[in-house]
């Protein structure tokens, strides 16, 4: 655990003196909005089982989710809904739900680590992180916050449309979503973008 805080560490060293982590969710998917989460943890703390949220089971992080909220100086989680991400594009859009993000912390860092290779459209002082999620402890936490908030959503959402199996893929291409949306066509949630690439 604790070379997830090496980066961090380096660059709290070097005189920043609040640092953020930020990831998103839902870039992939052919349904649903895309969620941001920013988190600042305590420099150092160590939280047992924190890693990139996709090398975790459910249950995993949802209960790391409630321990990060509980033990963050302070955390944000945004949404960029499906309209946005049709009228300014996916990437713009999970730039907008980061921003968002960001806007929501109590406390207002000096950097924001910005898990992946693009942070062209965030509003402070920030920097990439290739593969951020599996190396800095505010951006691993960020994505556990953001995957379970998106997911949470899609749980709602497959209660309203029940028939496109939302809970199983939470919106994401798999065969099952396929067969749905061939039988009933899309719903509101859809990305009509997105479903281009299907025919």
């Amino acid at each position: 655990m604790t070379e997830l805080w090496t980066l961090e560490n380096e660059i709290y060293d070097s005189g920043v003196d609040i640092l953020c982590g930020v990831d998103e969710a839902g870039r992939g998917p052919l349904a649903g909005p895309v969620c941001a989460a920013a988190v600042i943890l305590p420099r150092g703390i160590e939280i047992d089982g924190l890693n990139d949220s996709k090398k975790l089971s459910e249950k995993k992080r949802d209960k790391l989710f409630d321990v990060i909220c509980s033990e963050a100086v302070s955390f944000g989680i945004a949404f960029a809904s499906v309209e946005e991400i049709e009228e300014i594009n996916i990437l713009n859009a999970a730039m907008l739900a980061m921003n968002r993000a960001i806007e929501k912390l109590s406390v207002k860092p000096s950097l924001a680590l910005i898990d992946g290779n693009c942070n062209s459209g965030i509003s402070m002082p920030s920097r990439c992180v290739i593969k951020g999620d599996a190396k800095c402890a505010d951006i691993a936490a960020a994505s556990i916050l953001a995957k379970v908030s998106r997911d949470r959503y899609m749980l709602e959402m497959a209660e309203k449309y029940p028939e496109y199996h939302f809970e199983q893929h939470k919106g994401y291409g798999t065969k099952l979503h396929y067969a749905a949306l061939r039988e009933y066509g899309p719903c509101e949630i859809h990305r009509p973008s997105f479903l281009r690439k299907m025919h």
